[in-house]
């Protein structure tokens, strides 16, 4: 199943080292470390392989995808041999990789990226492209009264006016054309009504949103052996410092609420009450694509006795990123060809704040995505 992967934010760090990922694992160069599509539980003919993924992508940025990868080797994210035994299968994603369109109003913008799908998934004839957002995290959207109705949508998109953000824009020109759609980020994507509503209209699956790779990832595993346990959390308070483009954007304030709000909902959704504390993100340059996060816990058991819990967690985001990525573009690459449509809740392990996921438990969470990918499998088989 010749299946195109279309990155935005195709020139940042967790879009490079996904690309390099599949390169990489398509040479033989390395193993399926971290792609949880590869465990036994998972695998099967369902699921493109990675010698059947065809990269593309659009970017803000010009950096040339070689010395993204270069830049990342010297930061010790990307082994350094990678750069020079992969140059040519770079340079032949490099000439995958667009502008994002500028000027004209939000729907010429938006037709310009739904024609470069169009002919990407031509020009390979691949039997479907998933557009994967990985690019900055935007602001929370203003809600306007045009996200809730598709033909009001439509018009206000070809006023003066942007009324969409990035993510949602994107999502709309993936929709229009027949591309599912997966929101990596904390962004808006395709949750509002009038995208669902072209999702169904188009019969188009689409995932998200928030990829779960570090601090939220172990709060979804602690928060249910609390509960479990009937221990009373009475605060969960985390400081998490990061560098990179990541980093730099979470500085500004309406960008970093938004991370903030996805990473904090785990806690209330598993405890079933928010215990005192909160979240904070601060940006250190220094750290560049690494992140340390450190938690402080204080419970209650028997008796009311008092007790503390304390983690850190030091990771590299992209190379826990990156995986996942591949992951969420397979699985949705089966989920439209077995003719699923709308949110995929089965996919809420990878994320955050997944999308109509029923629990914020990972072993749950696992579950439920073991039984969905089984069923992928069967309908192959069939």
């Amino acid at each position: 199943m010749r299946t195109g992967v279309w990155l935005v934010g195709a020139r940042g760090s967790v879009a490079t080292t996904s690309i390099v990922g599949v390169l990489a694992l398509r040479a033989g160069l390395t193993g399926p470390t971290g792609c949880v599509t590869e465990l036994p539980e998972l695998r099967g003919p369902a699921l493109p392989a990675f010698t059947d993924l065809v990269l593309g992508g659009h970017d803000v940025v010009a950096t040339p995808l070689a010395k993204r990868v270069e830049a990342l080797a010297a930061a010790g994210v990307l082994p350094g041999r990678l750069v020079d035994a992969l140059a040519g299968e770079l340079a032949g994603v490099e000439e995958e990789l667009r502008p994002a369109p500028v000027g004209g109003t939000q729907a010429d913008r938006i037709d310009a990226v739904a024609r470069d799908l169009t002919e990407f998934r031509e020009r390979h004839r691949l039997d479907r492209v998933v557009v994967v957002n990985v690019s900055a995290t935007e602001p929370v959207v203003a809600v306007q009264p045009a996200h809730h109705d598709l033909p009001a949508l439509r018009d206000a998109l070809a006023g003066p006016a942007d009324v969409l953000p990035p993510s949602s824009a994107y999502a709309y020109a993936a929709f229009t054309a027949g591309c599912p759609y997966v929101d990596f980020t904390p962004s808006t994507g395709a949750r509002l009504p009038a995208l669902a509503e072209l999702a169904a209209d188009r019969g188009l699956p689409y995932a998200g949103h928030d990829g779960k790779t570090g601090e939220t990832l172990v709060k979804s595993v602690l928060a249910p052996m609390f509960a479990m346990r009937h221990l009373a959390v009475r605060s969960w308070s985390g400081v998490n410092l990061l560098g990179g483009g990541d980093g730099a954007t979470l500085a500004e304030p309406a960008a970093n609420a938004a991370k903030v709000a996805s990473k904090q909902r785990v806690l209330g959704e598993t405890l079933g009450y928010v215990p005192e504390g909160d979240t904070r993100i601060d940006h250190v340059a220094e750290l560049g694509d690494f992140k340390t996060a450190w938690d402080l816990v204080t419970f209650a058991g028997f008796l009311g006795t008092g007790m503390r819990m304390e983690f850190t967690w030091h990771g590299c985001d992209s190379a826990l990123a990156a995986p996942l990525v591949l992951d969420l573009a397979r699985l949705t690459a089966a989920a439209h060809a077995a003719g699923r449509t709308g949110s995929l809740t089965e996919l809420a392990f990878f994320f955050k704040d997944g999308l109509g996921a029923p629990t914020h438990a990972l072993a749950d969470q696992w579950t439920l995505l073991r039984e969905f990918v089984a069923g992928l499998h069967a309908g192959v088989a069939r």
